[in-house]
């Protein structure tokens, strides 16, 4: 026996193209979406991934997230001082939804890192993740600032905000809203002998919790950073508590970005 909810269905055969438009639908008539990832290995001096997205059949909206890679950790640079050591920071956020045709084809690249580890004082910065395409204008989310070492007995330990939360145009690297957490944290001691060493390397907004990831020694001759960090988040640094062992100590490099794509 048919019921009114058996033939109160309507078939998209019935519709006339283009009769209804996004103003006769009330929010949230249609709760169906999906979620795409792009992003590298987590393995160091990852290349990252980059690819061409074409947007599915039916699809009118879509959000891009995006996080650059983590810079990399600074190396063990000075012989007979003692060091200060600030870790990486993690890559920058940025996000913007746009209007879209189905069949538009987009370029996505999530953040690759520099290739090499570092045994300079200065390690590099990460790179940028960034989404070419319809609707969008230099979007992209830069990577985060590098690790460094200070091996001077006149300055005393700091910290700073890594790299600006904003282009110099204030157009927030062409996305809606964009943000970066804080450069590792900088400690360390005097002493030719520097007991309890500590650096904090940060991670990637919204994606890592932004938290900071502290490495401590107590008393080591050398420790090179660790090989796999987190996505997005900064790379660990060489260390020591002594002086003059600065041979080898390497620092890794940062997480790869990420891209997320939410369509529907």
């Amino acid at each position: 026996m048919a019921t009114y909810s058996s033939y109160k269905k309507i078939s998209g055969a019935s519709l006339t193209d283009g009769s209804v438009t996004d103003a006769k639908l009330e929010t949230n008539a249609f709760k169906n979406y999906n979620v795409k990832w792009i992003r590298g290995c987590l393995g160091e001096i990852t290349p990252g991934c980059c690819c061409l997205w074409t947007v599915p059949t039916g699809v009118t909206r879509v959000t891009f997230e995006l996080w650059g890679s983590g810079g990399n950790g600074h190396g063990l640079c000075v012989n007979n001082r003692c060091q200060h050591f600030a870790g990486a920071q993690g890559g920058y956020y940025n996000m913007k939804t746009i209007s879209t045709v189905e069949g538009c084809q987009y370029t996505i690249c999530a953040a690759g890192v520099y290739q090499c580890e570092s045994v300079e004082c200065y390690a590099c910065h990460g790179c940028q993740s960034y989404v070419n395409g319809f609707n969008l204008s230099n979007f992209c989310a830069i990577g985060g600032k590098g690790g460094c070492a200070n091996s001077s007995w006149n300055t005393m330990c700091f910290s700073e905000w890594g790299r600006c939360c904003t282009s110099p145009s204030g157009s927030h690297w062409g996305g809606e809203f964009s943000m970066g957490t804080h450069e590792g944290g900088f400690s360390g001691s005097f002493n030719c002998h520097c007991y309890r060493h500590t650096e904090c390397s940060s991670g990637g907004p919204f994606l890592t919790g932004g938290n900071f990831v502290t490495n401590e020694l107590t008393e080591c001759w050398m420790r090179c950073g660790c090989h796999d960090v987190p996505y997005a988040s900064g790379g660990q640094g060489g260390m020591t508590t002594y002086c003059g062992s600065n041979c080898c100590g390497r620092g890794t490099t940062g997480g790869s970005g990420v891209v997320k794509i939410t369509y529907f």
